[in-house]
């Protein structure tokens, strides 16, 4: 059974329906699984038994959707997978609290993985939970300040996007009875991949397919987010043109044709400084450390997959 058979096991016809409606609306929403999906491959590279990393790979699923539905209120985002947020078909309290419960539940799954298990499975997934809020905050903090290096974005993308895949991958490993040397090179394979993962929607944000991004394109700039593209156009761009993209991130958008005009005049500049190029070299970077990540391990169907995956990054387009 594929994760998404498994998805479907799942009970979310509950009371009150105000709590579990949303619930099962964002998970009904599908998406790419790739973190249950990472959990399982890791798992069947190692020879282990699917059934006792499904709960952990379940967990993982339910726990990142349970960041996104609070990503979007945070973001104020309308659109998420092609439909509309919680918060915006409900209203911002019930996305907050079908939230929380949906964090409770992926605690609830990850206590069904074998007891042996259970302890350290466990410890790996808080400490995976603690970085992504880790991460989230200085996200957050990053939008009011004045200063933030490329390097500081790649320590906030890789606790906020990176450590999730990372630890579906060790997660699955580690069930699988795999030694502490393979868990660590799928640890750090899912870091970079994560990595280029994260750049890569970087870009989409500005130039993707709306219709296939299943989200509105430029979002990141009108919520002044510090993303790889704008910290890059900083460093390519002159004092003049420093001092437009600086006007651009004070603009007020409260109206709809205000934040058009800010979303095409961040692009223009984008492209005037040829950003796009600068970004797509470094998610190929990451990708070719990823997959240098993978010759540390068993050469088998399941680590075919792995490689397939990191060259997909190259082309994904949501």
């Amino acid at each position: 059974m594929d994760i998404n058979g498994y998805l479907s096991l799942l009970d979310w016809q509950k009371e009150p329906r105000g709590l579990y409606e949303p619930i099962e609306y964002v998970l009904a929403a599908g998406g790419k699984r790739l973190r249950p999906t990472l959990a399982l491959i890791a798992c069947k590279m190692f020879g282990g038994n699917e059934k006792e990393v499904v709960p952990a790979a379940l967990a993982l699923e339910v726990f990142h959707n349970f960041t996104l539905l609070h990503d979007d209120v945070m973001d104020n985002a309308d659109m998420r997978r092609g439909r509309e947020t919680v918060h915006k078909k409900w209203n911002v309290n019930t996305a907050i609290l079908s939230g929380d419960q949906m964090m409770i539940e992926a605690y609830k799954l990850l206590a069904q993985v074998p007891e042996t298990k259970l302890k350290h499975a466990f410890g790996l997934f808080s400490q995976m939970a603690t970085e992504i809020c880790e991460g989230q905050q200085y996200d957050v903090d990053f939008e009011h300040l004045k200063t933030v290096t490329i390097d500081d974005y790649l320590k906030m993308i890789r606790l906020k996007t990176s450590v999730l895949l990372a630890t579906a991958l060790k997660l699955g490993a580690y069930i699988a009875d795999a030694e502490e040397k393979a868990q660590e090179a799928l640890y750090q394979y899912g870091i970079h991949v994560g990595l280029a993962f994260q750049i890569q929607d970087d870009i989409l944000d500005v130039y993707g397919d709306p219709a296939t991004f299943g989200k509105a394109i430029g979002g990141d700039i009108c919520c002044n987010k510090k993303t790889y593209m704008l910290l890059t156009a900083f460093r390519l761009a002159d004092k003049e043109t420093q001092a437009k993209l600086q006007k651009l991130l004070a603009m007020d958008i409260a109206a709809p044709h205000h934040k058009e005009e800010k979303i095409a005049a961040v692009t223009a500049i984008y492209d005037q400084l040829d950003v796009r190029s600068q970004c797509e070299a470094i998610m190929m970077e990451h990708t070719r450390q990823a997959l240098d990540c993978l010759r540390q391990l068993p050469q088998n169907e399941a680590t075919e997959q792995l490689r397939h995956l990191a060259e997909q990054l190259k082309t994904r387009k949501h």
